[in-house]
């Protein structure tokens, strides 16, 4: 049997809840759909930090943003990645043993670009064009197995819905100079159904606020400061009026929709290449959006919209129509390991993530793990199958315990419920344990 060829497909800003597979009656998502219908969804997935240039840098080496001191997308405060992590990256991995790594479309890496970790770069465009270059890519005869990285902007877009109204500062000004195609993007999304009037609309047709909307009561405080740090986020937070709410929602699901559309082109094209029956494919995204959760747009926060991503794997010898709700997993530190598995390549010996190629198998239900780290600028994380514990980095109420099964939607905080006082040391202590102080992350 050839070793797989290797389909890697990204969104952005896309949370675990937008797809149609996963219970949303208000997207419509069928290239996402049939992929889940093929393989295993992950329904307790989670990014490493809930924003792009970290959590990228996680999904194309495998290691957590701290390791090198990454916390968020501030351009001043990006550190230099050393060139033994560049040169143990997944593209240089797979191109050392005989795999043709290229990658299309969006990077938005730190301080490198995808030719420095192993990959030819063939498409600048995060769009349609990206979609029709990748199938074109595809249906070419090829000599060696491949590593097609597939990067799409949106649902990204559904950023500039907030910041347009309200951007103050010079780099929120900077970004909304640049953006004129995502603006055109977010206004063909607000657009409503021809024909139908605007209280039908949001009777039948507009996703309603979801359960989790009002703010949390014990909220940690280091989030409204967070608000206050771009004009645009603390306006949305605090004047929106409900029905904007509601349109944001709308607008999400239908940039949702557009990018399912182009993966829908890339995934015709496998299937009319002849390649399909040996690639294994792997969709998810870099992080969620917080769609009104809370009162929130935008990402950071450790919600389970913008930190809990949507990750489906489809192999040859896979489970078909399965859904994983047992083991917490990290798309940033197991895909690497997990597709060097199936290619029979041997990964980095000093990456923490793990094969879930017997999961994807069928061979095992449980890996075994108990807790995945999720990280970012406003403290740090441990996810386990029920639960999340929270450690903010500073302010009132900065632990938080969430528990899914009581309750889905994060709407109360259960660190001091005394009958989970072990569940919270246990957590609490594996956060301990498996961050770096921040004082000691450049040294």
């Amino acid at each position: 049997m050839p070793r797989p060829n290797i389909l890697f497909i990204i969104t952005d800003q896309q949370n675990f809840r937008m797809m149609s597979c996963a219970g949303n009656r208000y997207v419509n998502t069928p290239a996402m759909d049939s992929l889940a219908a093929r393989g295993l969804r992950f329904d307790r997935a989670y990014c490493t930090n809930a924003i792009c240039i970290p959590s990228r840098f996680s999904l194309m080496t495998g290691r957590m943003p701290s390791e090198i001191g990454l916390w968020n997308n501030e351009q001043n405060s990006i550190p230099p990645v050393r060139e033994e992590i560049l040169e143990k990256g997944i593209g240089w991995t797979f191109r050392h043993a005989g795999y043709e790594t290229v990658y299309g479309g969006k990077q938005h890496l730190p301080r490198f670009n995808c030719r420095d970790i192993g990959f030819d770069y063939f498409c600048n465009d995060e769009r349609d064009l990206l979609a029709d270059e990748c199938a074109k890519y595809l249906m070419k005869e090829k000599e060696k197995p491949f590593f097609l990285v597939c990067s799409f902007i949106n649902p990204h877009d559904i950023c500039l819905m907030a910041l347009r109204e309200k951007a103050e500062s010079d780099r929120d000004k900077m970004i909304l100079s640049k953006s004129q195609v995502e603006i055109e993007h977010v206004d063909r999304a607000l657009v409503t159904p021809h024909g139908v009037d605007l209280e039908t609309f949001f009777q039948k047709h507009c996703p309603p606020l979801p359960p989790n909307f009002e703010r949390q009561k014990d909220e940690p405080e280091i989030l409204e400061e967070f608000a206050g740090r771009r004009a645009f986020q603390k306006h949305a937070r605090h004047n929106w009026p409900e029905d904007k709410w509601r349109m944001h929602r709308w607008a999400y699901c239908r940039l949702t929709e557009l990018v399912d559309e182009q993966i829908s082109r890339v995934l015709d094209a496998l299937e009319k290449s002849g390649h399909a029956d040996n690639t294994v494919i792997v969709f998810t995204s870099d992080h969620g959006d917080n769609d009104s959760s809370h009162r929130f747009e935008h990402k950071t926060v450790f919600y389970d919209e913008s930190t809990r991503v949507p990750f489906i794997m489809v192999a040859p010898d896979g489970v078909k129509g399965k859904v994983d709700h047992l083991n917490p997993v990290s798309n940033g530190l197991d895909i690497f390991p997990t597709l060097c598995d199936y290619a029979g390549i041997k990964p980095p010996s000093d990456l923490k993530g793990l094969s879930l190629k017997p999961l994807v198998s069928g061979k095992k239900k449980d890996l075994g793990r108990k807790f995945v780290p999720v990280e970012g600028e406003l403290g740090k994380m441990a996810v386990s199958a029920r639960f999340k514990y929270a450690l903010h980095d500073s302010g009132a109420n900065r632990e938080q315990l969430y528990d899914h099964d009581r309750d889905p939607w994060e709407t109360a905080n259960f660190a001091d419920d005394p009958a989970l006082k072990d569940i919270k040391a246990e957590h609490a202590k594996f956060v301990a344990e498996n961050f770096p102080e921040r004082s000691n992350i450049n040294s």
